[in-house]
């Protein structure tokens, strides 16, 4: 997997970079509230992803791969395991705890971090700022991929943007009257 060739946002400080990524996660977090408990456990064909394993992989990767690799440790993630937590209120329960570790460790850096060289999983050498921006890009991925879900499901997700498809079009017509 490639978590650094994104080109489109830079980020220049660590309050800038936390702002943006809680908004992102506001929007993750309404996305898991709609997936029903009973289902946490389907997924689309054997071997793939669960809705549950979905969102123990965000939260690990969050922890065990971005906060540690920006600070210098080797990644040390494990899987996405019922092991790691199981039942809704666990999953979220854990998929908060990892957050909370991962921003306080961001948050003991400093802007001048950001440009400082890692690297990254593939061996590759590039900024700490541009490792973090693959962060958001990561979860935005595996968001959507929760909204495919739902949606096989026939379960309505949220919508990401604050509006639905038929809410844009509708502004787009006025707009255009």
């Amino acid at each position: 997997m490639v978590y650094y060739n994104i080109v489109t946002m830079e980020i220049k400080t660590i309050d800038g970079f936390l702002s943006y990524y809680e908004k992102t996660r506001q929007v993750t977090l309404k996305v898991i509230r709609v997936i029903p408990p009973d289902k946490l456990n389907w997924s689309y064909m054997p071997g793939k992803f669960t809705f549950a394993d979905l969102v123990r992989h965000i939260a690990a990767i969050e922890r065990y791969v971005f906060a540690e690799t920006v600070i210098g440790n080797p990644p040390s993630y494990q899987g996405c395991g019922k092991e790691l937590a199981d039942g809704y209120e666990g999953i979220v329960s854990y998929f908060d705890t990892m957050h909370a570790q991962s921003v306080a460790i961001f948050k003991a850096m400093n802007d001048e971090d950001l440009q400082k060289k890692m690297k990254a999983l593939n061996g590759d050498t590039i900024s700490i700022g541009n490792f973090l921006r693959a962060l958001v890009v990561h979860e935005i991925h595996h968001r959507a991929a929760l909204c495919i879900y739902l949606n096989l499901l026939n379960i309505e997700s949220p919508p990401i943007i604050g509006l639905k498809e038929e809410q844009v079009i509708q502004l787009s017509k006025k707009s255009n009257n």
